[in-house]
This record gives C-alpha cells, structure tokens and sequence, in this order.
C-alpha cells in the first residue's frame, strides 16, 4: 500500500523524516518496500497564466501564447497543445529549467517565432504516465510560485506491505493510528480516534432517513459530527420517495450495514481539483471522474469502499442477497461472471447491479454524463467476501479490504466525508443519508483476558502494569485491570484480536523489539544428525549450474487444466480458497510450473532455456496427503549456446540423450553411477513421447522420468522447440560411502566382442547381462560401436564391446580369459538370442 508522508502528516504529528518513519514501522510490522519521491527531480518550473492564445502564422497546430510568470513581463511560447487557452494556468518551464530525462529547457525558435520555454504537461514533468494536453491548475493557483512547492512535491512516498490480518491499516487512517501509538501522541484534531457506538438503529428491511452524530467511548477525544440535514446547502428542501432508494437486507448476516444517498444534479465533467489528483497519483491510483474520485479518495484515507450508481439506471429497490445458482453479472471491465449461491450479490428489481464488496456492474456504472448518483457504502462480513474474487481472477482494492475486515461503525462517516468532497467541486443536490440496518447482526468485539504472567513468559521480559496499559489505550483499546492483568476489548475495526497472545504481540511490537533484551538460552542446542549419504542440496543444485541450468522457484499450487492435461489420471489436491483459478490446486509434478516458466521465457524472446526446481510434490496415497523431495528440470532450445565455432544453420536442437548426460552427470556425483538404469516404459507417461521416454531405476526401484514432452502437447502449448524433461526423486540420489579399493598391480587384458541382437534390446540390458556372466574379473565394459548394415539381419543390429579383465592377485592368462569370453557368449546366446559375430 503506498502512504504519502504529507497525507500522513495531515492526520498525526510524525517527529521522523520518511526514512526513520519506514523504518518504525517496518519494526511494527509494516514491512517498508520501498521508500520513493513524490515526483522526479526537476527545477525552474513555476506556476503561469497563460494571458492570450493565438494561431501561429506558419502553423495550424501551434498557438503563440503570452504567458504571466509572476513579475516582469509576460514571456512568449509556442505551445502546440489543444487545451492551451487565455484564463489558463499552468505550468511553465522557464528557459535553463532542468526537466526530467536530462532534458534543458532553451530559448528557441518554432517556424520563425520565438519561443521562451515550454509549458508542460505531467507526462513530462514525470507526474502521470500519458497526458493529453498541458497540465491544468485550478483558478487560486499563485502564479509565480515555484510548481514543486505549490504542489507539494518534495514529499516522499512509503510503499508499505501490510498483512493480511490487518485491513485496519490498508488506509491513511490506519496508518495513523499506528503512528500515533508509536509516538504517544493523538490523531490531529476532528481525525481523532473514529466511533465506537452509533446512536442509531434500525430493523433489517427499514430505510432510517435520520440526522446522525457519532459518540465516542472510554477515555478517547470526542468528536461530533452530524450528517446533512434539510438545511444544509447540499441536502435537497425536502425528502420525498423519489429522492431516496428503498434497501432491503436479505443476507442480514453478510450485509448488516447499509447507508445509501441519492445526490442529484452533479456535473461529473467537472475537474477534480489538483490536490485530490495529486494525492491519488501518490497513492497509485488514476484519476477518472470526481464521483469516482470521491469514492476512491474515501477509502484511501478510511479504509472503507464505497460505491456509485447511475441512478437513472436503477430499477426499483435495492435488494442483497445471495445470488442463484449460476446467476450472470456483466461487471465494470467488461467482463461476465456466474455467481453460486455462496457469492453475495447488490440487485434491483431487473437483476444483479454488483458483486457486494468485488466490483460493481456495468449496467448501472456512472459515466461523464451521469447527473444523478446513488452512493452505497455498506459494511460486508469478510466471511462473505473473502475468496469470492479470486475465482474469477479479481483482486480489488474492495475485496482486499473487505475480506480481510473494514471498520463496522465506519460507514456513515465516510458518506459524510465522500459527500462534503463531492458538493465541493461537482455539486449536487443530496437528499438525507438512509441507514439500513440489522442490529442484531452488527459484529462485536468480545474482551479479551491478557495475564501479565503470561505476557513475561512469552517475551522473556516483563514490563511496568502502566506501560502495558498505556500501550494497548493507545491502540484504542479499552483496558480494565484485573488481578491477573488486564481485561481488554479491542476497538471496532481490529478483527485480529481474539486470543491472548495477539495482545502479547500488540505490546511487543508497539513497545519495540529492540526493547526485549537479548539472554542465553534456557535449553541446550542439539544438532539434528546429518546421514552421510544423504546428498547435500548444493552439490546438487551446483552441478545442474554447471551444465547450464538456471534454478527456478514456482507456485507450489497450479493450473488444474495444465495439470490434468499433463497427468489426466492422477488427482490433484483441490484448494478451498485459491489466489486465483490457475492456481487452484496442488502440483503432482514440478513439470506445470516449469512448462509455464519455459512458455513465459519463450515469450520473452529467449530461445536457449535450461530450468531446474527443487521442491516438494503433493501426492494423496491412500487418503493421506504426502510431501515427495523432488528435483525436475526442462531444456528446450539449440543444443549449444550461439557461438562462433557453430553456424546458426547448424544450431542443433536439445534431444533425449543431451538431457539423458546432464543427469548422468548427476548421478555420477552419487558415487553409485552404475546402480542406475534408464530403461524404456512398458507404458509411458500421457505427457511424453511414446519412442522419447524413459523410467530412470535405481537398483530396481523407480526413481523418476525422462523424455521429450508429447508432440500434442508441443503444439498445443506453442512450443519453437520440443522441450525434454526430467524429474528425480531427491531420496534416490543418496550418496554411496566411498569404500577403500585396492588398485591391481597386474596388466588388464582386453578383448572386443561383436554382439547381433535384436533392435529392441537396449544397451543397458545387454551391458547387464555381460557384467553378470564374467563374474569380478571384469573390471571395465566399453561399447563402442553400433552397427546396423548388409550382413546384419532386418530388426537386428551389431553391438561391439570392449571387455577389460584384471585380477587383483595374478596375471591372467590366455586360458583365463578365453573361458570368460565363453562363458560370456554363452549366456548372450540363450539370454538375448545373440549371434557372435566373427
């Protein structure tokens, strides 16, 4: 969430410079991302007047322009923007300003007139990413003044993470609050702590049309504020039915607060003023229309969503509810969506207007030329929304705040404060706010018992009864003391506070870390034992680097549909409440993540990709969930890096038997290379090549996957290069101990050894049964040459052996070593239906 330091200040005394403040707070538990200026360096920009606009005579797009900088005489400019016009105020670049980008503002000549600096528009000052025109300044801008300063620009900007148990401070309020329990100090004048009770009520289905003030408890500053009356100059002379919405609260327990107001008359394409721009740009939001404007403005500086609809698009009441069974709703991106029974939904007499607390619907979305508005600001249980967007992809800056809970009694102070904002530049007419609600549904906040005994236990350190006490009134807590400790009743908007030891936190963080001193350890510290052929991760990772691989780290959750098309008979493990509906459900292989990662580096251009993750995949056997140390790679692309010693038309690409190396690489590092077989599957997996596949064993128990992904799928995923890919089981590289050998001082003899046998028997199988036949005696088997040819039947193909024997205590003689080949040839014969060839 981005936090303008000035906007803060606006609300609490801040006795730190932004960097200390982000700092504090990071130590508090908002965590600073990053600390950024308000708007890029630039100098000698002053606010001007343009005093006239006429044609350039060479040109029909320039305007020579006569500009009041403030003292001396006016300056001439050539100015080729559309909305350059006499009354204007803008923003001048004097000549020697220095604009962002490098760029030097000179004296120069357009087609033959003279032109004293530019006026400039905020895509150029570095205020907005695209603009359509010079910037515009409202009427009271002082011309003269230098723009930086009129317009606060030398502020700084805190991009602060705040976690998901804490939609209490996902706005400028929320922040200040936490600055001012850090500080000790009150929130500024009427921004002083918000209500803790509403002096109103209502049944579930009444529309209340009432003037409301808010009333503040326990030892907190009270402020008043009273809602619009007939009286006051935005409210229309009298209430009428035609003036007000009716609501009707079906899902009381998902929607017990709803406050609504019909405004009237609002001129939509009206500017918003500079500063509520401003402020929005700081705080990553884009400026639209001022009713829209309002609405965000309000819930960045309270917290609470707010929502606007075309009212003479409403048909009839306003009715929430839960939607139907596969119930339509076409939203404000264009987008429809069905809704199940468990989604909650805004509707009026002719269908769904809105996703409650997601996004509102297109049918009844203000536009520049809506007059009359129907302001919603309503108070959903985060039980109700949370979830809910991500089954669609959504994630908005209303469904943030209200699964993870908004202020309940916030509700009427942000219709006040949206509609003092709108009357002030858009005008308007509003009838009296109505409040819809459920009073026996309202949520409530039960007190929570914090034992000082427990506090020091949990902490290690005990602090003073009034340090403790002082700290949680500071977060607008109530706190009664007992003889245990305390008994404390968090405030409205704090849903994270249910058990003790979220009070522990609460006096910890505030108080500071760095208070609790550092002591030695109670316990002694026991290493875990560390087996030795357990393989080390960083041998692992290392010689994968090695041969040109690249880690990756991915969700360990994933598309179902990739997924099932991977593996279409092996079951996932479905999430109750997604992130999003691609990343839905438990990864059965590394191999969905890292298909994603290679597509997404291929989009990017990058045709060489080596990929390797070590991580976990979740496989259910039996009923039981289980956690399998898995490493996996993907290489698609040439063979070789481009270079000069291999033309580009000889760029071969990646095979089966490259990726087969890399891993035979690997498992070298085991110590037990020979214990590992690669062998081709009886049945292979759906997503690899039928011919390009192979089941890696070692010592006869399977230990993982190779091969080429199926042509289908290479074409179906818009691959340029067929990808291959491996995947290891991390416990079946256990490291074999290395055992003492002693090296024969006796000569080898070798003999080669020409083998036909048919082309399905693999070279593994026939190494296999040779090492079996020759007993110890053979100390090295080398196959160098495969021929297939005249003299060699049809289906069958010659296999040439290099056989290397030694004895540790002899030398072997002729006699020795012909009865080996023998026995050899023997077993071939009946084994594999071998023919030796002469």
């Amino acid at each position: 969430m981005k936090v303008p330091y000035s906007w803060l200040a606006d609300w609490v005394d801040i006795p730190w410079d932004a960097a200390e403040l982000g700092s504090r707070l990071t130590l508090a538990g908002f965590e600073l991302d990053a600390l950024e200026p308000a708007a890029p360096e630039f100098s000698g920009v002053v606010v001007a007047e343009i005093l006239s606009a006429e044609r350039h005579p060479q040109a029909d797009k320039l305007q020579v322009c006569q500009v009041a900088v403030g003292s001396g005489e006016p300056v001439q400019i050539v100015c080729g923007a559309a909305n350059a016009r006499a009354g204007l105020k803008s923003a001048l670049a004097v000549v020697g300003a220095k604009l962002p980008g490098d760029l030097n503002i000179k004296a120069a000549k357009l087609r033959g007139v003279e032109s004293q600096g530019m006026l400039a528009s905020a895509k150029e000052l570095g205020l907005a990413e695209t603009s359509t025109g010079i910037l515009e300044l409202p009427d009271d801008a002082p011309v003269g003044q230098p723009l930086r300063e009129y317009l606060g620009l030398d502020d700084f900007i805190l991009d602060l993470a705040v976690g998901p148990n804490r939609g209490d401070a996902m706005s400028i309020l929320g922040i200040a609050r936490e600055v001012a329990a850090l500080t000790g100090k009150a929130l500024k004048g009427s921004h002083a702590a918000p209500p803790l009770s509403v002096r109103v009520q209502a049944p579930a289905t009444v529309g209340v049309t009432a003037e409301l003030s808010f009333e503040f408890t326990g030892e907190q500053e009270v402020v008043e504020e009273t809602w619009l009356s007939p009286q006051d100059p935005l409210a229309s002379p009298a209430s009428n039915a035609k003036d007000s919405v009716a609501v009707n609260l079906d899902a009381p327990s998902a929607c017990p607060t709803f406050v609504g107001c019909v405004i009237r008359g609002v001129n939509n394409r009206s500017a918003t003023p500079a500063w509520l721009r401003e402020r929005l740009r700081r705080a990553g939001v884009r400026s639209i229309s001022p009713v829209v404007d309002v609405t965000n403005y309000v819930m960045l500086e309270l917290g609470q969503p707010m929502h606007a609809y075309d009212l003479r698009k409403l048909r009839g009441d306003i009715r929430v509810r839960m939607a139907r069974a596969g119930e339509p709703i076409t939203l404000l991106d264009g987008r429809t969506v069905e809704a199940g029974p468990d989604v909650l939904l805004i509707t009026d007499d002719d269908g769904p207007v809105g996703l409650a607390g997601i996004m509102g619907g297109q049918r009844t979305s203000v536009s520049d030329d809506t007059t009359d508005v129907f302001l919603e600001v309503a108070y959903f249980s985060p039980q109700a929304i949370a979830g809910r967007a991500r089954r669609w992809g959504l994630v908005t800056d209303a469904s943030q705040r209200y699964e993870r809970g908004v202020d309940p009694t916030l509700q009427q102070r942000a219709m006040d404060k949206a509609l003092t904002l709108l009357r002030s530049f858009a005008g308007g007419t509003a009838s009296q706010v109505s409040v819809t609600q459920s009073a026996e549904h309202q949520p409530a906040r039960k007190p929570v018992q914090l034992r000082r005994s427990r506090l020091e236990r949990l902490l290690g350190v005990g602090f003073a009864d009034e340090q403790v006490a002082a700290t949680l009134s500071a977060l607008q807590m109530k706190v009664v003391a007992n003889a245990e400790g305390w008994l404390i009743t968090p405030p409205a908007h704090r849903f994270d506070i249910t058990i003790e030891p979220d009070l522990i936190e609460e006096v910890a963080r505030i108080i500071g870390y760095q208070a609790i001193p550092e002591s030695d350890a109670i316990g002694p510290h026991r290493f875990r034992p560390s087996p030795e052929e357990k393989p080390a991760e960083p041998v692992i990772l290392e010689a994968l680097c090695m041969r040109g691989y690249q880690e990756a780290i991915t969700f360990a959750f994933v598309d179902p549909a990739l997924q099932k098309r991977l593996f279409p008979d092996t079951e996932g493990l479905p999430l109750a409440n997604p992130i999003a509906s691609d990343l839905s459900v438990m990864r059965v292989s590394l191999w969905p993540g890292l298909i994603r990662a290679a597509q997404e580096n291929q989009r990017r251009q990058q045709d060489r990709i080596r990929l390797f993750e070590h991580g976990a995949k979740f496989a259910v056997v039996d009923g039981a969930l289980r956690e399998i140390d898995t490493l996996a790679g993907v290489a698609t692309g040439p063979r070789l890096p481009e270079q000069w010693g291999v033309a580009p038309v000889g760029r071969v690409p990646v095979d089966f038997y490259d990726v087969k190396g890399d891993l035979e690489a690997l498992i070298t590092a085991t110590g037990s290379s020979d214990s590992f077989v690669f062998e081709a599957p009886a049945t292979p997996l759906a997503c690899l090549h039928p011919g390009r596949a192979a089941r890696i064993l070692r010592q006869g128990r399977e230990a993982g996957w190779l091969g080429e992904l199926h042509p289908l799928l290479v074409k179906e995923l818009d691959f340029t290069y067929t990808p291959v890919l491996f995947e290891l089981d991390v416990d079946a590289l256990a490291v074999e101990k290395p055992l003492y050998r002693e090296i024969s001082r006796f000569p080898h003899v070798r003999r080669d050894l020409a083998v036909v046998v048919d082309e399905t028997v693999a070279l593994s199988a026939l190494a296999e049964r040779v090492v079996l036949a020759a007993s110890s005696l053979l100390c090295d088997l080398r196959i160098f040459d495969v021929y297939r040819g005249p003299g060699v039947e049809a289906g069958r193909k010659s296999v040439a052996l290099g056989l290397i024997f030694q004895d540790i205590s002899r030398t072997l003689t002729d006699d020795d070593v012909e009865r080996l080949m023998a026995s050899i040839s023997a077993d071939l014969r009946v084994s594999l239906n071998a023919r030796i060839r002469e």
